[in-house]
């Protein structure tokens, strides 16, 4: 099975996305599943993980039923207010019994406080999710969250935890520490996975597989290919190349690696975390 484990959708006319502005030009638009569709078929995915792209019911409802739809469609990352406990479990009770609802993000890079996921309310939070075997993306953007991450797994022990985007690294300007000893710490802790996704955005305007290599390599010493996931991150993906780009390139940069190690990180890691 090849798994896309980080792609979105957005309605500009059922969802509000505050984030997103006529600045971000190629994807100030529309995304809906039959633009993804094709792509998908050319490359050879089976299923996908629509990941949550604002902090709303809204966002999480649009999401659930555009996967009661396409039979693509293998998982719901969606949305509760962790930092409202009580709420949260209540509308967890209700988002757990469909069967795409897998597990929950929040845009931790859009809040002011840059140790907004560290706070009590949202560790309870956290619990919740453990308790109900539901997963948690982590958006540890570089430099502000992944130093959390390690924290947020010994509160949380039993929580399965994934960092987008291996927390983007500065690619562009090969960086390495301590964004290096930062994932390094996170991928100690057993119940921390990572995607192998959102690369081609923090890299040069004309980056390839080459470019990406180091910064993939040191995430598999890290974590083994039986914690890390590939996914393309579209449409933000448009931002810095296109659909086939990224995952073309992302095979080329597993390409020296074994035949099983290759199909976990383009499906199986993904397929078991997400119980697709």
């Amino acid at each position: 099975m090849k798994v896309d484990a980080h792609q979105h959708f957005w309605n500009l006319t059922k969802v509000a996305y505050p984030w997103l502005g006529p600045e971000h030009g190629p994807i100030y638009r529309t995304f809906e599943a039959h633009d993804l569709e094709p792509l998908l078929r050319k490359a050879g995915i089976d299923k996908t993980v629509i990941v949550q792209a604002m902090d709303s019911y809204e966002d999480t409802d649009y999401m659930l039923d555009t996967a009661a739809s396409h039979d693509w469609v293998g998982a719901v990352v969606g949305w509760v207010p962790l930092n409202r406990p009580a709420e949260a479990d209540l509308k967890l009770e209700r988002y757990a019994k469909n069967r795409y609802f897998k597990g929950v993000r929040h845009l931790i890079h859009e809040e002011k406080d840059p140790d907004w996921v560290v706070q009590p309310a949202v560790i309870e939070s956290l619990r919740l999710l453990a308790e109900r075997d539901l997963t948690f993306d982590v958006v540890a953007v570089f430099p502000n969250h992944l130093k959390h991450v390690p924290f947020l797994a010994e509160q949380v022990p039993d929580l399965r935890m994934v960092i987008d985007h291996l927390a983007k690294p500065p690619i562009k300007d090969k960086g390495w520490e301590p964004w290096a000893s930062q994932l390094a710490a996170a991928a100690a802790c057993p119940n921390v996975y990572a995607k192998l996704s959102g690369l081609n955005t923090a890299a040069s305007p004309d980056w390839s597989s080459s470019e990406l290599q180091r910064y993939i390599d040191f995430a598999i010493d890290c974590f083994g290919a039986s914690r890390l996931m590939y996914g393309s991150d579209w449409p933000v993906a448009n931002l810095n190349g296109d659909y086939d780009a990224v995952w073309e390139e992302t095979k080329k940069a597993l390409s020296g690696y074994a035949l099983r190690d290759r199909e976990a990180i383009l499906g199986g890691t993904a397929a078991a975390f997400y119980r697709i």
